[in-house]
């Protein structure tokens, strides 16, 4: 989007230089000059703003066409279509209308677009995202969105590794895009399907082949053809625009691509027991669930050993790993506290087996009734980055039932927070009730990544709320696995510097060898101590 085919110049010079010829295309739009003309905009040349999304599908059909040296030409071994994010929306409706002349589609950070869906969807800044959204409202496609700013270019993916020169340029150049090109629906006929097709991730601007293999294990149907035979993945070590960041490893990704290499996806299951369905690492006790709206309750049993102080001399006493937390809590009066562990995402909507059901929350949540208090597991509609308020809506009305129900006690209580789920923490860090004893997080997204579209003043930004926080916030336990992805690792290292100037009473829980989410893979003993350690630091809280 805004700009045009000067961002290839150096990855084109380099592909030609490996004797791959090259045409980069400048879309229609205000400023631009026409396909196939000179680098330089043209004022005059399609100045209008009312090309679409078809005047731009119509231009990479031309290009295919006047390519000689591929099937359907005079020979040669196929032509390959590279699409950089907006651009993957054309590059998709050309190849579906020229499925037999396409040897392979490459997505250069971009997503896979569907049929019927228009490239606005695919925004990442929500708050652009709807401005547009409103004139289509409206019934009008005319119009253009106006350029970022030299500033603003984050709004739409990570700068990392743009030099500012690049940068500069990069402003400079900008035009405005057409907005009939983001409200009008990608039309597909099913052609493009059968056309081979690589990702090239730019793990800087947030996801990497991992992250989008656990998405693949969620088993979202929309995601199932991503581990198809023809289909292969790379990952750069960049932000959103390799083309200027490191134009030679792209070349490089791009002809091993076109010779058909790359990273392959595999099935939901077909590699072992995806991450998410990982027997929860510790025994637990068989308690009955008790399941109310979109909240599961597990009730330590009654009778035996007094209270969570209790539980644990009674897990000291008992010495065994095996019998640990299974007799621990019996026999407590009164009200108990209780922990609440909230799920990460996004989770496509109508996941089998839904978030609740998944070993690790309903473990965590056994063992910590297996230890005197209340374990809840809270089930919320994270389906998309842009579901955040509406997930946090549905975490606060838990809590308010958990907290109504007569078996806990109300003024003590633990929020646990997971994966994704980590950017809900911002609204407690904020505005933190006084009945709120401790926050926690395991391998926790702690802010927005780049290719989330949110702005830096977010509300689900949890640096930022515990640092612009007038109060102390409540202590903190934090679950934190050495073999994080750097994106990830980077947003929790930045809590850690802001609870530092703060402050703020942290407990960090180290799995020095733990990937995110944990795995067969990972060493049973760490994930082990780890957990046990965590849970009882909350507990402690709850108790203090």
């Amino acid at each position: 989007m805004f700009t045009d085919a000067h961002v290839w110049e150096g990855t084109a010079r380099r592909l030609t230089a490996a004797g791959a010829q090259v045409r980069a295309v400048t879309l229609a739009g205000p400023g631009r000059p026409r396909a196939g003309d000179g680098p330089e905009p043209d004022a005059g040349a399609h100045a209008e703003a009312e090309a679409d999304l078809e005047t731009h599908i119509e231009e990479v059909c031309a290009a295919i066409d006047a390519v000689t040296g591929a099937p359907g030409g005079t020979g040669g071994t196929g032509i390959v279509l590279v699409g950089h994010d907006y651009g993957v929306h054309p590059v998709l409706g050309a190849a579906d209308r020229r499925a037999e002349r396409v040897a392979r589609i490459v997505c250069v950070d971009a997503g896979l677009p569907q049929d019927g869906v228009p490239p606005l969807a695919a925004v990442p800044d929500q708050s652009v995202r709807a401005l547009p959204a409103e004139e289509a409202a409206a019934g009008t496609t005319a119009g253009v969105l106006p350029p970022p700013g030299r500033e603003e270019w984050t709004r739409w993916g990570s700068t990392a590794g743009v030099s500012e020169e690049a940068l500069d340029r990069l402003t400079a150049r900008a035009a405005p895009q057409p907005l009939g090109t983001l409200l009008r629906p990608l039309r597909l006929s099913g052609a493009a399907a059968a056309v081979p097709t690589t990702g090239v991730l730019c793990t800087a601007n947030g996801v990497g082949i991992d992250m989008v293999q656990r998405l693949v294990d969620l088993g979202d149907p929309a995601l199932r053809a991503l581990t198809g035979p023809g289909v292969t993945f790379f990952e750069l070590p960049t932000g959103h625009w390799p083309m200027l960041s490191c134009p030679e490893d792209l070349a490089g990704v791009l002809l091993r691509a076109a010779a058909g290499e790359g990273h392959r996806l595999t099935p939901p299951g077909a590699s072992g027991t995806p991450a998410h369905l990982h027997p929860f690492p510790l025994p637990v006790p068989e308690l009955p669930r008790e399941r109310r709206g979109n909240v599961d309750f597990y009730f330590p049993r009654p009778g035996g050993t007094k209270g969570i102080e209790g539980a644990e001399r009674a897990e000291r006493a008992e010495g065994a790993e095996g019998a640990e937390g299974a007799e621990g809590a019996e026999g407590v009066d009164g009200p108990r506290p209780a922990v609440v562990f909230v799920h990460g995402g996004p989770v496509p909507a109508g996941a089998e087996p839904s978030p609740r059901d998944w070993p690790v929350l309903a473990g965590h949540a056994r063992y910590a009734a297996g230890q005197g208090a209340v374990g809840v597991t809270v089930e919320h509609r994270l389906h998309d980055v842009a579901d955040y308020p509406r997930a946090a809506g549905d975490v606060a009305a838990a809590v308010d039932l958990v907290r109504a129900d007569p078996r806990v006690d109300g003024d003590r209580i633990a929020l646990w927070f997971f994966s994704g789920g980590g950017p809900l923490l911002a609204d407690w860090l904020a505005k933190p009730p006084a009945w709120l004893r401790c926050l926690a997080a395991a391998y926790p997204v702690l802010a927005p990544l780049p290719n989330w579209g949110m702005s830096a003043d977010s509300r689900f930004h949890p640096v930022r709320a515990l640092a612009d926080a007038g109060h102390a916030p409540p202590p903190l336990v934090l679950l934190r696995v050495g073999l994080e992805s750097p994106e990830i690792a980077a947003t929790v290292s930045g809590f850690l510097a802001a609870a530092g100037e703060r402050e703020a009473e942290v407990r960090v829980v180290d799995v020095p060898h733990g990937h995110h989410g944990g795995g067969p893979g990972d060493p049973e003993e760490e994930w082990r101590g780890a957990v046990r350690e965590a849970v009882r630091a909350v507990l402690d809280r709850l108790d203090a």
